[in-house]
């Protein structure tokens, strides 16, 4: 019977990003929520499409391009109608797209409270002594992967250091790099708990 258990941890920023924009109403770089729309504009057969923002202060409004001087043939008819609607998961894939979001107002503001779903892969949790841990990311999180281990396996940050140390933790890529770094998305996390006496509640926190 395998000792391991292998499990699949999908990280979802709690809060969607903000850009910071120099508001012309109030007279400085001010974050800027989404208005939870689009703005979709037809010239012709070019279509532009913007996810509509708003400063949190004065809710002067600030466009995130999203397609720009496409040709309609060229767009799915499924997606320009989720556009033309506002639909909501469309909305939030790109509210949460903060890499895409820095590249267009080139500074953001993020927050590091996270949701985290936990599904067991394989493996046992009464039986096993070494976690694997598949870390997948929805959207972009400053959330540190040491705190996100403490957090979640109740673990101190300082035993995750000393496992590190010992070996007994292994992540990939970047090694124990990671774990004063953002989390990634893809990071294996692997962790060697035989012989602790708090294996078993460490495991079983692993799966949720």
């Amino acid at each position: 019977m395998s000792r391991t258990l292998c499990a699949r941890w999908t990280i979802a920023p709690a809060i969607a990003p903000r850009p910071l924009i120099n508001c012309n109403r109030c007279g400085g770089f001010k974050p800027y929520r989404c208005g939870g729309k689009f703005r979709v504009n037809a010239n012709g057969k070019r279509i532009d499409v913007w996810l509509i923002y708003r400063c949190v202060d004065c809710d002067n409004s600030w466009n995130f391009a999203i397609l720009e001087r496409r040709n309609r043939r060229d767009i799915e008819p499924a997606l320009l109608a989720a556009l033309e609607s506002n639909d909501p998961d469309l909305v939030r894939h790109h509210a949460f797209d903060g890499a895409m979001l820095r590249d267009r107002a080139g500074r953001i503001e993020e927050s590091p409270g996270a949701t985290i779903r936990k599904e067991l892969l394989a493996g046992e949790p009464g039986c096993a002594t070494t976690l694997a841990l598949e870390l997948r990311l929805e959207g972009t999180t400053p959330l540190r992967l040491d705190r996100l281990l403490a957090g979640e396996l109740g673990l101190s940050r300082s035993r995750l250091q000393a496992l590190d140390d010992r070996k007994r933790l292994t992540i990939e890529p970047d090694g124990g790099r990671a774990l004063r770094k953002p989390v990634r998305d893809g990071l294996a996390v692997r962790i060697d708990l035989a012989g602790d006496a708090d294996c078993t509640a460490i495991v079983s926190a692993a799966c949720g």
